[in-house]
């Protein structure tokens, strides 16, 4: 401390420059906190008037003298005093010289913003003037914001032009200004106040339900403290900057409530939710005095924009208003007491919110004597929130400038520019049309739309033929001898299979069977099953898979609820069939296979007619039979053929369960491409997964699907194939990135309502995980909850349409109403769409990001948790092969497979690193292979329960003496936990800067010596 301090005694900070201490020591070196800027002078300017300028401005001014000392303090926080004395340095660079001297001033002036300020007995502003030419200059100033805010900074920029044109007339420089000593004092008092607890009372009861978090980081982990953000600046519309202020007057608001109105209807949109929290900085200068005294006063009040999505936007404007007038009363009251008042700490929320906006109007021009200023703000490019939007204007003149800082976690570049633009489109729709609802704003601009068309646009030729059956028998005309099947050693050409699939349609149709109707079948993978299978389809009717590993109870569902004519099936398996008074036939009997007879004519076939019927899953518990005509099955043959270069010649594999309708994709693009197809061995039970791969490689394959778990499991084993050109993978979600590989891997996906298949995409190791691109002839749509398309980036439900949609449930009229919707979309007639409820989100690049089942979500400690991301973040450990978390009884438990020992301490750090506590799960199931089903589906209803090995903990050592025990239940009465060892972290139990100061507060009124920055640096028991 200075000698020439006026006070004799220092004061303490105010609640808001404590807590910007407190942060600013949490982050280190970090500029979050560096404000200011500079004046861009032209005309006539003496350089050497200006050091006795800023000497005036420091005399006038006493927070621009404050020393911070630790003299005196008896928490750890620093008092502040007002040093009479200490000259100011005024640095001038010459730059007149220099190439390009402007360029060369502004790199200084952003790196000098950059730099952080030394918080303990030194000064905590700094002035440079840049000369350019002898009459250009810019005048540099900035100071911590312990003791300037963005409204004394222009306080500041207008006083320089004033005390220099003084100066320069040959005038002394008036009066002292007004002393943030006044300030001090009256926080102080506030803070004792009636008043304080009852805006303590207002707030905690706006937000006795928390709205979920706006913004969770999504590319990588939110940025490190220190780290810059990135900004995006753009020039704003005057046009449209006119026109909200007319809007503002009509309806007795203001052109920043018509700015937060318009964020209202994005992010309500985009998050289709009803309530979201905005940070506002706000001036926090209670009377006219303080509003010309320079120092720390703003903070920032949390709007809580609870305004649903039926009001009209001038509706909407007037309820900005309305709430923002009620906050006004209120908005004294600290964010930090308000945040710790809610908890949020502890619940891993940090604060209300993850986006703040402010309107700023300036006065840019100002005088230096003769010399015209422009006061130009720089940003620190830090911010203490992930996203904060900054809206300035000029007041002389119809310039306005949007700035976006943006932490990269949290936002790409690209994702920034279409919220930008999206605002934009919103405000124009909402000035064009003051009545237009929330829930009826377009989202998406006109060069949005166009991209999404286009990649929609996926019309491609369909087969002359599409039944299924005469595209088979093609090949035995054309190449009879080819091999069509093999399996275990025996093999069937195209001619054989063409023969004994007519001779058994031509039974079928002996017993009545016909177009639509369904003849079950029952058996394990065999050259007769595939016989069985063609053969159904040539008598005209559509088959019903049912795998022999289906409880007695689902097979006799399934056989009630499809009602089939005939049941096809295999003699070592009749006795699992319940009775039935339908005809049953041997797939293995003799007698039906012999004979030459042509193939069986069906009267009326069409290809509207069905090809087959699966059952999948339902939301009800009872299975639903998914109805998929031939039309539909010969555009997936065509995409199929076309895009993996399956013909005549190829090899491919097939060994998806049987009721899976992945076997349908695999069979029918290969036998009607005239391909060998290679069946696997069939099992009862459950697939030996060793065994299953090892036959696999052994195969002579140049295309082959395998479901994703299988695919994972040989990707983390390192088995590649010796001739696989194209691997195809689907059924289940992708977890881990996939290591190189020799062959091409393609992730796709679809709903078995949707054909197999709907998007497709080639997956590159190193590259994000993504499900491809729409394929052939299909749509796929990302909508609201009211069918209107989203935003490129923006999650939103899953619906396909075109040509791979299915009929629908069979003998659920009710819930095919509901998931088959008329395609709004499409210029086709009768064309139809499927709400998958999957949720996605387009990439940039026209590829598609799964996220997960919408009905899959899970709320954790409040936040909303999409569990694949926890999976694609703890996968991409090193020792990992596979990943799967699960929500039980509240709580995330990970279930994986490794390729090395690694304590599950390990890999809660590992996720701690990379997510919020909320989404780390608290127990690690080592399984030697994730439980699979008969399809080759992850099981998870086999997955153990956690054991005591599986949940993380720390070896608990207990405080030693009486002071450690003592410290022990302060520390665990003020993080709520059951005990605290002295080992234990005090940041890591769920400490924050706001609760340490509440320890020192209670270790005080113990008559223990506490000081916070000791905590900062010795966190434990044993090393305080």
């Amino acid at each position: 401390m200075s000698a020439g301090a006026e006070q004799a005694q220092g004061l303490p900070l105010t609640t808001g420059q404590r807590d910007i201490w407190l942060d600013q020591l949490s982050r280190g070196d970090s500029p979050l906190y560096n404000i200011g800027g500079y004046a861009d002078l032209k005309g006539p300017f003496q350089p050497e008037l200006m050091q006795r300028t800023v000497e005036a401005l420091v005399r006038k001014h006493d927070v621009l003298r404050t020393v911070l000392s630790l003299e005196g303090s008896s928490d750890g926080l620093p008092l502040q005093y007002f040093d009479r004395d200490w000259p100011v340095q005024l640095a001038f660079h010459d730059l007149s010289a220099e190439a390009d001297p402007l360029a060369t001033a502004l790199a200084r002036i952003h790196w000098q913003m950059q730099q952080p300020f030394k918080l303990s007995g030194e000064r905590l502003c700094r002035f440079s003037l840049f000369r350019l030419s002898p009459e250009h200059h810019l005048m540099q100033a900035e100071a911590h914001h312990l003791i300037l805010d963005g409204w004394g900074f222009a306080q500041l920029s207008q006083s320089l032009g004033s005390l220099y044109s003084a100066l320069a007339r040959g005038e002394q420089p008036g009066p002292g200004a007004p002393s943030f000593v006044d300030f001090i004092e009256d926080d102080a008092r506030y803070q004792q106040s009636s008043r304080y607890a009852r805006d303590r009372d207002y707030w905690l009861a706006k937000y006795q339900s928390l709205p979920e978090p706006l913004l969770r980081p999504r590319h990588r982990p939110g940025q490190e403290a220190g780290t810059p953000g990135a900004t995006l600046v753009q020039a704003f519309p005057a046009a449209l900057h006119e026109r909200m202020k007319a809007l503002g007057t009509s309806t007795g608001a203001s052109a920043f409530h018509v700015l937060l109105a318009a964020l209202h209807v994005y992010f309500a949109r985009t998050g289709q939710r009803d309530q979201w929290v905005l940070g506002m900085p706000v001036l926090n200068r209670p009377n006219a005095a303080f509003k010309v005294t320079l120092g720390c006063f703003t903070q920032v009040s949390a709007v809580h924009m609870d305004f649903g999505r039926e009001l009209s936007f001038e509706a909407l404007v007037a309820a900005v208003r309305d709430v923002l007038k009620q906050d006004y009363r209120h908005q004294r009251f600290p964010l930090s007491e308000l945040n710790r008042a809610l908890g949020l700490l502890r619940e891993d929320r940090g604060q209300l919110f993850e986006l703040t906006l402010s309107y700023e109007l300036e006065d840019l021009q100002y005088r230096y004597g003769d010399a015209v200023a422009s006061s130009v703000k720089v940003s620190n490019r830090h911010e203490p929130t992930p996203l904060a939007i900054h809206l300035r204007s000029n007041r002389f003149d119809d310039n306005a400038w949007m700035h976006y800082v943006y932490d990269t976690g949290y936002f790409q570049p690209h994702e920034i520019e279409a919220l930008a633009a999206c605002l934009i489109h919103v405000l124009e729709q909402g000035l064009a049309n003051v009545a237009l609802p929330v829930q009826q704003f377009s989202l998406l601009s006109a060069e949005q739309g166009a991209r999404l068309q286009g990649w929609n646009a996926t019309r491609q030729p369909l087969a002359t033929e599409q039944r299924i059956h005469k595209r088979v028998e093609a090949w035995a005309q054309r190449t009879p001898g080819a091999v069509a099947l093999v399996a275990q050693g025996q093999q069937l050409s195209y001619d054989q299979l063409n023969r004994r699939a007519n001779a058994l349609a031509l039974r079928l149709q002996g017993l009545g069977v016909g177009p639509d109707q369904r003849v079950a079948i029952l058996a394990r993978r065999s050259l007769e099953t595939l016989v069985g299978l063609l053969a159904i389809l040539k008598a005209g009717a559509c088959y019903v898979p049912l795998d022999p590993a289906y409880p007695p109870e689902r097979l006799a569902y399934l056989l009630e609820d499809c009602g089939p004519v005939a049941l096809l099936t295999q003699a070592g398996l009749r006795e699992r069939l319940p009775s039935l008074a339908v005809p049953l036939i041997e797939l293995d009997d003799q007698q039906w296979q012999s004979g030459s007879a042509p193939g069986p004519q069906v009267p009326g076939l069409t290809a509207q007619h069905l090809a087959y019927v699966i059952y999948t899953s339902g939301s009800s518990g009872l299975p639903k039979g998914v109805m998929v005509e031939h039309q539909s099955l010969s555009a997936l043959v065509d995409w199929h053929c076309r895009a993996f270069e399956l013909q005549a010649g190829s090899h491919t594999s097939c060994l998806a369960g049987f009721g899976f309708d992945a076997m349908a994709w695999e069979v029918w693009p290969a036998l009607c491409a005239g391909a060998t197809l290679h069946l696997a061995p069939a099992s009862d039970g459950p697939e030996d997964l060793n065994g299953l791969l090892a036959w696999w490689r052994a195969q002579p394959l140049q295309v082959s699907f395998l479901p994703t778990p299988v695919a994972e499991y040989a990707l983390s084993q390192r088995l590649g194939h010796p001739t696989l050109r194209t691997l195809l993978i689907g059924g289940d979600r992708l977890r881990q990135l996939p290591e190189a590989q020799r062959f091409a891997l393609i992730n796709n996906y679809g709903p078995t309502e949707a054909t197999v298949v709907a998007t497709s995409g080639s997956i590159e190791a190193g590259q994000p995980l993504h499900i491809g691109r729409p394929i052939a002839n299909t749509q796929v749509y990302l909508l609201d909850e009211r069918q209107r398309p989203l935003p490129i980036g923006i999650a939103g439900e899953l619906y396909l349409g075109g040509h791979g949609v299915a009929r629908g449930y069979l003998n659920r009229d009710e819930l095919t109403a509901e998931r088959f919707l008329d395609d709004p979309f499409s210029d086709r007639p009768g064309a139809r769409m499927y709400r998958t409820g999957d949720l996605a989100r387009w990439l940039e690049d026209g590829r598609l990001e799964y996220l997960g089942r919408n009905d899959d979500q899970v709320k954790i400690r409040g936040q909303r948790v999409e569990l694949g991301e926890i999976e694609t973040r703890l996968g991409a450990h090193p020792a990992l092969q596979e990943v799967l978390v699960q929500a039980r009884d509240g709580q995330l438990v990970a279930w994986f497979t490794a390729r090395e020992a690694v304590p599950i301490s390990d890999l809660r750090d590992f996720l701690r690193r990379q997510l919020p506590d909320a989404l780390v799960p608290v127990a690690y199931v080592r399984l030697e292979a994730l439980p699979l089903t008969a399809n080759g589906k992850l099981d998870r209803q086999a997955l153990p329960a956690p054991g005591p090995e599986a949940l993380v903990s720390r070896e608990y050592q207990a405080p030693q003496g009486p002071l450690e025990t003592t410290l022990a239940q302060l520390w665990a009465q003020v993080l709520q936990v059951q005990q605290v060892g002295r080992h234990d972290h005090f940041f890591e139990l769920g400490g924050h800067s706001l609760l340490a100061l509440e320890l020192i507060q209670r270790m005080q009124e113990q008559g223990l010596h506490a000081d916070v920055r000791v905590l900062f640096g010795q966190p434990t028991l044993a090393s305080l």
